[in-house]
């Protein structure tokens, strides 16, 4: 408006306007530059973990080791007596003290609530020295959370990205269909009724950041997803399966088991068969490489336990939240950096996976793997070891389906990360030919493989083994194909590759190696050869091969000589008065041979053959 001022006051003189229309303006514009004032509900953790008076030392002890908290609330009967600090809980343990929770404890009914300010909860800090302050409910008393000095830091120093300042609402929906919109609109509301905060998490929010949305995400329930699920059931139908243990449902929007749900949609169709919805948790590993064990816990522990900072960023949904960023670890100063960064150092330690992760991110993002993250990777690297092949084989099949396989497979060599999975894996210039040859063929074109030739003899429709992406499937055959048997057969027992794979690999390597050969012998011997051979080793063969000829010999079979048979049957030959016996599938061998190697060219030609040969039987 052209004025001016100080923090405390400010003035401008607005000439030839009416009062009233500066009025609506400046209101309209101190909305978007004017925050409401940050209270504790934003920043505070829900589903603390509490303790009992009677809570024995070494149970305290054990608590801190799993969930890594500096501070524990005393409760009894549901009021804040005290605070058990980890300072405490050592010096109770140097002493060999047997302590209950009650005796270690800071006494004091701290509290605040959530409407609180900040600078009530700075100021309850700097009064009593506690760095973690329950958070009860208004009216009950009952603790509904914990906000903890670091919480307070980082509100202190202006991190806005930290409160959810950053709304993401336009862009939510610029990414989404307008029928998926509304659904997450439709549970966002149910959330809001019930009480409950709701998140997108993950690589969906990480996605619409780097301009590349997905249309699938997951949810995230502050509270308790299975109840939130049935509620909307309820209401609009459909079917609910649930996981008490791990507090996860599953809302069937589509048909399942005669019920569907009825929503304010155009279409159905469009929309997922169903929302996952889970509740928020938080997991700790009692050894390293260990499965972890999971509770339940706030969502800033449910976004602490995933992999790198990047995928821990959360967009609220519920009311006025909507398109709220939360961003607790970091992650989007990671992003504008390009960095994958791993949220501990005990990261790859907890499961070495991670590593492999982290270099499909870092490859497919076209990022880099933050200076420390590496050196804990390479740190962790003996720790692949203990990990079992179904996790190993799980990562690389994602690596496998990636674009950029290639690239990820190369630098897991360059950092020690495949031989830390077994000695014989490798990587080389040729491998990374053929996998990027791959990645541009169309497999579900090449060699007619749609459903239309699939009564075809030989048809390589049977090249999607169990289901699996084909290009997946080809990728570990080309892999595995040039190493010597024992070697292969070792790296696919250590990767828990299905016995029907490992029988296909054996045949392609056993191929491979006999084409230089094959190629110099009659159409028909290397059409009876080829016939022996699974369709999807032939298919995997073609591809690892590089002299012209050969793949020729290959893709002549699969084009003309594979459907070249004699026009003669076994009924023909019964009808000659020939006994049936083995020496059927003689003749028959022969006279197609002929027809393969230009013997004969005709069918007066084929009869003429099939009487020598019957004269001679």
């Amino acid at each position: 408006f052209g004025g001016g001022g100080h923090s405390r006051a400010a003035a401008g003189l607005i000439k030839d306007r009416n009062l009233e229309d500066i009025l609506t303006e400046l209101k309209q514009r101190l909305n978007k530059v004017v925050h409401p004032a940050i209270t504790v509900a934003q920043i505070m953790s829900r589903g603390p973990q509490l303790l009992q008076p009677r809570t024995p030392l070494e149970e305290v002890a054990s608590r801190m080791q799993r969930f890594g908290y500096e501070g524990y609330p005393v409760v009894d009967e549901g009021k804040v007596i005290g605070l058990v600090t980890r300072r405490a809980v050592d010096r109770a343990l140097a002493h060999k003290l047997n302590l209950t929770a009650a005796s270690l404890m800071d006494a004091g009914e701290v509290t605040v609530k959530p409407g609180d300010s900040i600078s009530t909860l700075q100021q309850l800090m700097t009064d009593t020295g506690w760095g973690q302050i329950p958070v009860v409910h208004p009216e009950s008393g009952k603790v509904i959370g914990i906000v903890t000095r670091t919480d307070l830091l980082k509100i202190l120093t202006d991190d806005a990205r930290y409160v959810g300042f950053l709304n993401l609402s336009g862009k939510l929906e610029a990414a989404l269909p307008s029928d998926r919109h509304a659904l997450l609109k439709i549970i966002a509301e149910a959330a809001h009724e019930q009480h409950c905060a709701l998140y997108i998490v993950g690589g969906f929010v990480r996605d619409l950041l780097l301009e590349h949305p997905s249309q699938d995400f997951d949810l995230v329930v502050e509270g308790d997803a299975i109840a939130l699920a049935r509620w909307l059931s309820k209401r609009y139908g459909g079917k609910v399966t649930s996981h008490a243990r791990f507090g996860t449902a599953k809302w069937y929007i589509k048909e399942k088991n005669g019920q569907r749900a009825v929503l304010p949609i155009p279409s159905l169709d469009v929309l997922p068969e169903f929302v996952d919805l889970i509740s928020a948790r938080t997991e700790f590993y009692t050894h390293p490489t260990a499965l972890p064990t999971v509770e339940r816990g706030s969502i800033k522990l449910d976004l602490h336990r995933r992999d790198f900072t990047i995928n821990t960023l959360a967009l609220r949904l519920d009311g006025y939240h909507y398109g709220e960023l939360h961003d607790y670890w970091g992650g989007l100063n990671d992003l504008r950096q390009r960095l994958v960064r791993a949220l501990h150092s005990l990261s790859f330690v907890d499961d070495p996976t991670r590593m492999l992760r982290a270099v499909r991110f870092e490859q497919r993002f076209g990022f880099k793997i933050e200076v420390r993250t590496l050196q804990l990777l390479k740190e962790a690297l003996e720790l692949m070891a203990r990990v079992s092949g179904d996790r190993i084989r799980h990562e690389l099949d994602h690596i496998l389906d990636e674009s950029k396989a290639s690239k990820m497979i190369a630098r897991l060599e360059v950092l020690g990360v495949l031989e830390a999975i077994h000695p014989a894996l490798y990587w080389n210039d040729w491998f990374q030919k053929k996998l990027e040859d791959l990645h541009d063929l169309n497999v579900d074109t090449f060699w007619n493989l749609g459903a239309a030739g699939a009564e075809e003899k030989g048809n390589i429709r049977d090249l999607f083994l169990d289901n699996l992406p084909l290009k997946r499937v080809l990728g570990y055959m080309l892999w595995f194909i040039r190493l010597p048997l024992e070697e292969a057969v070792g790296v696919m027992n250590r990767l828990k590759i299905s016995r029907d794979l490992v029988d296909k690999v054996v045949s392609a390597r056993n191929l491979y190696r006999e084409m230089p050969a094959l190629v110099e012998k009659q159409t028909s011997e290397i059409t009876f050869h080829l016939d022996e051979v699974p369709p999807l080793a032939l298919f995997a063969v073609y591809l690892a091969l590089d002299e012209e000829l050969q793949r020729k010999r290959i893709i002549d079979y699969v084009t003309r000589y594979r459907q070249i048979t004699s026009t003669i049957s076994g009924d023909d030959l019964r009808e000659m008065g020939l006994t049936p016996g083995p020496r059927y599938r003689e003749i028959l061998d022969r006279l197609r041979s002929a027809w393969l190697d230009r013997e004969v060219e005709t069918r007066e030609e084929e009869q003429l053959l099939l009487k020598d040969l019957v004269g001679k039987t």
